[in-house]
């Protein structure tokens, strides 16, 4: 199995460059993509995450996730990052991904102020 963060460091860079396809293909079947924002929304399954990745980056044009570091613990790898996005966004936030015993994503947790993005950067 390929190391933890080189699965997270391809599944950012598939969402940085808006490459959906290949974003699907580092989550699992039962993948969960839980949101702890205010307004946030959890996606279960591969399926469903397929059929929303789209909008949301759709929604946040020019996205750009710039992680601080990847801590490893076991199964899980945490990611404090940079989040931006046009016109002049910037997020901070940290990712927890859980991996499976196969090396897809199995769960992905973003803890992020959804508050600190004001509604004119989303146009």
């Amino acid at each position: 199995m390929i190391g933890l963060s080189e699965v997270v460091r391809r599944y950012l860079s598939a969402l940085n460059t808006g490459t959906v396809d290949a974003a699907v293909a580092c989550v699992s079947e039962g993948f969960v993509n839980e949101h702890t924002s205010r307004g946030g929304v959890t996606r279960r399954g591969r399926a469903a995450y397929a059929a929303a990745l789209p909008g949301f980056l759709a929604d946040f044009a020019g996205l750009r996730y710039e992680p601080e570091c990847f801590i490893e613990d076991g199964a899980r790898v945490a990611v404090p990052y940079v989040m931006t996005f046009r016109p002049s966004a910037r997020v901070r936030g940290v990712f927890v991904f859980t991996l499976d015993p196969d090396g897809l994503i199995a769960h992905r947790v973003d803890y992020w102020d959804s508050a600190a993005v004001r509604p004119q950067d989303r146009a």
